[in-house]
C-alpha cells in the first residue's frame, strides 16, 4: 500500500477535544506525517467527534459520507473516526460506514502509529482501539499547538460525576488528575514558547487532586510562573468550589476575574433528577461567595430545558435563577437522549416544539443580559489581549479580556500578542469596544 505523507484533523465538541486533537497532530507529525489544508488532499483522514448530543453525531456521518467520495477516487486514503463518539459507537460506525477504517477512543491515541501502520500493511482490514486505560493522561506527549499566545493544559481526564444525562463518563472514563510536577512543566514550556495566557482542562477542574495537592494549591503554585500572565480553567463543577478555590482565585493575581459554573436548571427537583449534587440555594450561595471576593467576576454559565419530566414550574425557576443572577453568558441547549444514560430510561413528556419554545425563551433572556452586562462596563479600564486584526476596519484588533468579553479594540498591530490596557467606550450585539486607555 502506498506511504502516507500528509493528513487532515476535523475537530467536533469541546475544548478537551481541541486539546486533544493538537495531541494528535503531535503524534503524527512526529511519525513524519505533514498536515494537509484540504481533507480532500489526504493520505489520513481523522474526525475527531463528539458524543454528547445526537446533532454533532449526525454531522459526522454527514461528515463521512463526503469522505467516502474522497476515498473512492483514492483507494490507498485511510479514514479514522476518533474521540467520544468513536468509544460510544464505534462498531456501529465501522458496520454503518463500512469505508471507515479505524475507530480509536480517547484513550487509545497514544497507539495511532502503530495502527496506522497495520492499516498500511498488505492486508488490512477494520480497526477499533476503543479499550480505556485507567492510568492514561497523555501528560509525557507533547502536543502541537495552533495558538501561541493561549495553551490548553489539561489537568485531568474522565469523569466521576456521572449526571444522568451526560455520556462523558461512559466514553473518558474515571477520573484521573495529572502530576502536578507535569503541569507545571507543561505550563512552564508554554510561556516560554510565548504563550501568555494558559487555560487549564478537565471535565471537573474542581475535584482535582494529586497527592496532596488540590486545585487551589494547584492555582496557587502555576501563578508563580514568570512570564505567565492569564490562568483560567474549565470547566468547574459548582458542588465542588470549595472556599480554598475561592480564596485562591481572589488571591492569585495571574487567575482571570471569569467563572463558568454550569447550573443547568433552577429547580431542585430538576436539579436531583440530574444528580447534580447540590441544590438551587447552595449554587446561588457561592455565586454570592464568588462576588463577594472577587470584583468584576465575569459568571457564565450552562442552562439545559427540556429534561425529562420538567414541568412549567421547573422551568419557570430556571428563568427565575437567571433573572436573580445575570449571567454574563449563557451556553443553553435543549434535552437530547444520550442511550446508555440513566435520563434515556425516562419518558419524554415534552415536544420538541415545546423545548425549543423554551430554549427560545432563555437565549432571548441572556441575550438581554448579555447587553447590560456590556454596557454596566462603559467607561472602565479593563486588561485585554489582541489576537488577531478584525475583519471590521482598518486599526481595529479583536481579543478579549481578563473577564472573557470578547472586545474590538481601536489599536495598532505593535498591540497584537501582548496584554493592553484598553479603555470601553461602548459595545455592539455581544462585544465590547474599546481604545487604549493612556498609563
Amino acid at each position: 500500500m502506498k506511504k502516507l505523507k500528509t493528513f487532515f484533523l476535523e475537530t467536533y465538541g469541546c475544548q478537551m477535544n481541541f486539546s486533544d486533537s493538537e495531541l494528535v497532530e503531535g503524534l503524527l507529525i512526529r511519525g513524519g506525517l505533514t498536515p494537509a489544508s484540504e481533507a480532500e488532499e489526504a493520505d489520513l483522514i481523522l474526525v475527531n467527534t463528539c458524543g454528547v448530543r445526537e446533532h454533532a453525531e449526525q454531522r459526522v456521518f454527514g461528515r463521512l459520507g463526503l469522505f467516502k467520495t474522497y476515498k473512492e477516487d483514492s483507494p490507498h486514503k485511510l479514514l479514522a473516526v476518533i474521540g467520544c463518539m468513536a468509544q460510544r459507537i464505534g462498531e456501529q460506525i465501522l458496520e454503518q460506514a463500512p469505508w471507515v477504517d479505524l475507530v480509536l477512543g480517547p484513550d487509545g491515541y497514544r497507539k495511532l502509529p502503530q495502527l496506522i501502520e497495520e492499516l498500511t500493511g498488505e492486508n488490512h482490514s477494520q480497526l477499533a482501539a476503543l479499550a480505556f486505560e485507567v492510568s492514561e493522561t497523555y501528560e509525557d506527549l507533547a502536543p502541537t499547538r495552533k495558538n501561541h499566545l493561549s495553551a490548553w493544559v489539561p489537568i485531568s481526564r474522565g469523569c466521576d460525576n456521572f449526571c444522568s444525562y451526560c455520556i462523558v463518563p461512559y466514553v473518558r472514563g474515571r477520573e484521573r488528575s495529572v502530576n502536578p510536577d507535569s503541569v507545571e512543566r507543561q505550563v512552564r514550556e508554554q510561556v516560554a514558547g510565548g504563550a501568555l495566557e494558559i487555560v487549564l482542562l478537565g471535565q471537573n477542574v474542581n475535584s482535582y487532586r494529586y497527592g496532596d495537592t488540590d486545585f487551589a494549591a494547584l492555582l496557587r503554585r502555576l501563578d508563580g510562573i514568570e512570564g505567565l500572565r492569564w490562568i483560567r480553567f474549565l470547566t468547574s463543577h459548582p458542588r465542588d468550589l470549595s472556599d480554598r478555590i475561592i480564596e485562591a482565585m481572589a488571591d492569585c493575581e495571574k487567575v482571570c476575574e471569569h467563572l463558568h459554573l454550569p447550573v443547568q436548571s433552577g429547580s431542585d427537583r430538576v436539579l436531583g433528577l440530574m444528580n447534580r449534587g447540590y441544590s438551587r440555594a447552595f449554587y446561588l450561595e457561592r455565586v454570592a461567595a464568588l462576588r463577594e471576593r472577587i470584583p468584576g467576576l465575569g459568571l457564565t454559565t450552562d442552562i439545559l430545558v427540556g429534561f425529562p419530566g420538567e414541568s412549567n414550574g421547573d422551568f419557570g425557576e430556571t428563568v427565575s435563577l437567571m433573572n436573580e443572577v445575570q449571567f454574563d453568558y449563557a451556553y443553553t441547549f435543549k434535552y437530547s437522549p444520550r442511550p446508555g444514560t440513566v435520563a434515556a430510561r425516562k419518558k419524554e413528556e415534552l415536544s420538541e416544539e415545546e423545548k425549543s419554545l423554551r430554549l427560545d425563551t432563555v437565549i432571548q433572556l441572556q441575550r438581554s443580559h448579555t447587553r447590560q452586562a456590556l454596557h454596566s462596563l462603559r467607561g472602565r479600564v479593563l486588561e485585554a489581549l489582541p489576537v488577531q486584526k478584525a475583519k471590521s476596519g482598518e486599526g481595529i484588533l479583536q481579543g478579549k479580556t481578563r473577564s472573557n468579553f470578547n472586545i474590538f479594540l481601536s489599536a495598532g498591530e505593535s498591540c497584537l500578542g501582548r496584554v493592553v490596557r484598553a479603555r470601553v467606550s461602548g459595545n455592539t450585539g455581544m462585544n465590547l469596544l474599546g481604545e487604549l486607555a493612556e498609563g
